[in-house]
């Protein structure tokens, strides 16, 4: 994100907790980024075919259209939504948050998905870290997938297998 008075860019720096490990939030990711490969509809600026966007109209089966409706029920960028969320309102715009909370996402990880800023998955990038922009397809297509791999390795760190592993050994 870029700092409007300085131009200088700030990076949030997160602890080593991210967004919850798991299916429904890798597949969705994946899914964005193939849906944004095939030419989905992208505009940064549009609540519905933004960054979050793309993620909700997976995980919500939502038009772009309908998002966009539901999200001008609020105020502010994905960002500031995540930020001010409530449960009890259930607003609609509330209500999307409340989506991609519900596969795993806080509040600080929607603000990284929305700016691709999480140093987590710059680190991880192919290539090495580097800062990627949040309005180009195909950032947030390397974006999406690098952060549905960081995703699967913890997940798959959660996984105990010691049996199938013993089993491969006397084979």
């Amino acid at each position: 994100m870029r700092n409007k008075m300085s131009g200088t860019a700030v990076i949030i720096k997160k602890s080593s907790v991210m967004a919850h490990p798991n299916l429904t939030l890798i597949g969705a990711l994946r899914q964005a980024a193939q849906n944004l490969k095939n030419g989905a509809p992208y505009a940064w600026g549009n609540h519905g075919a933004c960054n979050c966007g793309q993620v909700l109209q997976v995980i919500t089966h939502l038009s772009k259209e309908e998002i966009l409706r539901f999200a001008h029920t609020g105020i502010g960028e994905w960002t500031e939504l995540a930020e001010e969320y409530c449960g009890i309102t259930k607003v609609p715009a509330y209500l999307l948050v409340s989506k991609l909370e519900a596969i795993g996402l806080t509040p600080t990880d929607i603000h990284c998905l929305e700016y691709l800023q999480d140093r987590e998955i710059l680190e991880r990038l192919p290539g090495g870290f580097r800062w990627l922009q949040k309005n180009v397809r195909e950032d947030v297509v390397l974006y999406f997938e690098t952060m549905a791999d960081v995703l699967e390795e913890k997940l798959l760190r959660y996984i105990d297998l010691p049996e199938i592993e013993h089993a491969f050994q006397e084979a």
